[in-house]
């Protein structure tokens, strides 16, 4: 059996696979607070590329950005009630304002708030806030505001990216003079965050609405991409909330309309966090570490130089530079290649693993007789076996950009693949508890409720209801829950 970089390998076990992957590429640490993580260079550069991405697209799209305050008052939350209540237990709360010594060397809490402050869970209260001043009539509308911040939600059992009680995320609140305004807000949104999961993360989802029994804590409707992990589990990628009239009426967001009469305006909040870099994790590499597709990486291509001596060194890293500023002047996806030369004193094979480990998509080594002979060796991180292929600095020049298209192309195929082959339709319940028996995972499809009376079936199976995917069209079923006839298919798995 061929050793591997990561131990226990995927096989072995999952969930420790995961940890040593990112423990071994270098992107995050659990830190002294509890359920918060240290998310280190290599893994914020992720979290920067996936920010210009989308911000990018949000600007594009009319949006603009502003910031809104980390605490939140205690009796904002409790103006909609569904809302408090789907976070109540999540909560953190800062109740005094100060510190003072508690006579032992020690500290202790003093002077207690009048009103306890939560640190936002999520923002719809205290947004709401102050968009109920800025709307007045019609003409202020629509609003259209991305934040950038971190979030604060007391979870039991953390793990790195995918569930931690600090993250990092973006949260879109847009105000609407209409239903229909909002609703299209909605799903442009959906769409754009599938465009971004597919095309620069190589991650194949499924768009659908949640069922009413997983939406988002006050809204008419929850929409959501479904990405399936390499054990089969999925992960909700990102998600966007039609909020109807809930939180304006909350909030008090009142418009004068063109009819000179006074209504409650219509609003959306959409959001995908730091949790889509454990999406990512999971979806692409393997048992030698993280592997990277080329859109989001940091760095496209690194260049090994090796040489035995000064005089080597000299010619050997004066190729390695040319090479680098030709590599940069080719436009990948309309960004110029991002190379970088590894020359620090770390033996070379250490060197080479450890950005097999951090998933670099092209990595090449260049020593004198490589120059002598005008060809060096390319390994691409997303071929089994890390065979490499040998090219003059003219082709690797004039091909890279093909190279990192066709990785790109690879790594979603593979899990697009990955994901048609572990998603079933089933048609009756003991179908449906053969599919999830023991630990078996994957996307199965059937006709059932959109209820939470069918939770009793499903939660002994520890399986959730992912979506009701999009776009189905007008079939209609049998419920293979409660026998009553449907017109929707659920997506069903266990999930993180």
């Amino acid at each position: 059996m061929a050793k591997t970089a990561i131990t226990p390998t995927r096989h072995e076990n999952y969930p420790e696979w995961y940890q040593q992957v990112i423990i071994a590429a270098d992107l995050a640490e659990n830190s002294a607070v509890r359920g918060c993580m240290v998310i280190k260079p290599w893994g914020y550069a992720l979290w920067e590329n996936i920010q210009a991405y989308l911000d990018k697209q949000f600007k594009a799209s009319g949006h603009v950005n502003a910031y809104f305050p980390l605490l939140i008052p205690l009796s904002y939350l409790e103006k909609e009630a569904e809302h408090v209540d789907g976070f109540a237990k999540e909560c953190a709360v800062v109740t005094h304002h100060r510190l003072k010594a508690d006579g032992n060397g020690g500290l202790i809490p003093d002077g207690e708030l009048e009103e306890p402050l939560v640190i936002r869970p999520t923002s719809e209260t205290i947004i709401g806030e102050s968009y109920a001043k800025w709307v007045k009539s019609y003409r202020d509308l629509p609003i259209l505001i991305n934040q950038w911040a971190n979030v604060m939600r007391w979870e039991m059992r953390t793990r790195l990216f995918l569930r931690t009680t600090e993250f990092l995320w973006q949260e879109g609140h847009t105000v609407h003079a209409t239903e229909a305004e909002a609703v299209k807000e909605t799903l442009m949104i959906l769409e754009l965050y599938t465009k971004f999961a597919e095309e620069v993360l190589a991650i194949p989802v499924i768009r659908g609405k949640k069922p009413v029994f997983e939406r988002f804590p006050g809204a008419v409707d929850t929409y959501t991409i479904e990405a399936m992990m390499q054990d089969g589990k999925a992960l909700q990628a990102a998600t966007s909330h039609f909020l109807g009239q809930n939180f304006a009426k909350a909030s008090n967001i009142q418009f004068l309309n063109k009819d000179n009469q006074l209504e409650h305006a219509w609003t959306t909040s959409w959001g995908i966090s730091t949790r889509i870099i454990g999406g990512l994790i999971m979806t692409h590499s393997d048992d030698d570490g993280l592997v990277l597709p080329p859109k989001i990486a940091s760095k496209h291509v690194v260049i090994l130089p090796i040489y035995k001596n000064d005089t080597d060194k000299a010619t050997v890293l004066e190729y390695c530079n040319r090479l680098k500023l030709s590599l940069e002047a080719q436009v990948f996806h309309g960004l110029n290649i991002i190379a970088h030369i590894d020359d620090k004193d770390i033996p070379g094979g250490e060197k080479k693993w450890g950005w097999v480990k951090k998933g670099v998509p092209l990595l090449l080594e260049i020593g004198a007789r490589d120059i002598a002979n005008n060809s060096f060796f390319v390994m691409r991180r997303d071929v089994a076996g890390r065979e490499k292929q040998s090219y003059t600095a003219e082709e690797f020049t004039e091909q890279i950009t093909t190279l990192l298209d066709n990785i790109q192309q690879n790594l979603f195929k593979r899990a697009a693949d990955r994901q048609t082959t572990n998603s079933i339709e089933i048609a009756s319940l003991e179908q449906f508890k053969t599919a999830f028996a023991k630990d078996a995972t994957g996307f199965v499809t059937c006709y059932a409720c959109n209820d939470p009376a069918i939770e009793e079936f499903i939660k002994p199976l520890q399986v959730t209801a992912r979506c009701i995917p999009l776009n189905q069209g007008n079939n209609s079923g049998i419920c293979i829950f409660t026998g009553k006839k449907v017109q929707q298919k659920i997506i069903f798995a266990k999930s993180y």
